[in-house]
């Protein structure tokens, strides 16, 4: 059994949001990365995917949440808040807005889960907060 205690965890901050990892392979020896997400109003993220699919828990604020585009162009929108829980399929684009209050939300996936960017779909980049 491993503790990480409030006070090991990892921070990584990005103009979107902050990532607080609470577990990873590389912090408790954790499977599976489990992270906190903590997005201030008025930042979106930018439109982007992950190679692994993602469980997304709000436990604070609302976002909007942009999946899948045509020609650049959002084709489903979905509004979540506090207690929703969202599962994104590996592959799909995803943009998150935060509502007026910002939001808080818990994170999982597979470890060793990359992203990209529509425009650069074969340039991937680790995610550090998941490692």
């Amino acid at each position: 059994m491993r503790i990480v205690r409030s006070t090991e965890t990892r921070r990584t901050a990005t103009p979107a949001a902050v990532m607080t990892t609470l577990a990873s392979p590389t912090l408790g020896d954790a499977p599976h990365p489990l992270w906190r997400v903590e997005a201030a109003p008025g930042a979106p993220g930018p439109l982007h995917r992950i190679d692994a699919p993602q469980v997304w828990t709000l436990t604070a604020g609302t976002v909007t949440v942009e999946t899948g585009t045509v020609q650049g162009c959002a084709v489903e929108s979905v509004a979540l808040a506090a207690g929703d829980t969202l599962v994104v399929p590996a592959g799909r684009d995803r943009r998150f807005t935060p509502g007026p209050d910002g939001f808080t939300a818990i994170v999982t996936g597979p470890a060793g889960m990359r992203a990209a960017v529509p425009a650069a779909p074969d340039q991937l980049v680790d995610l550090a907060w998941a490692a």
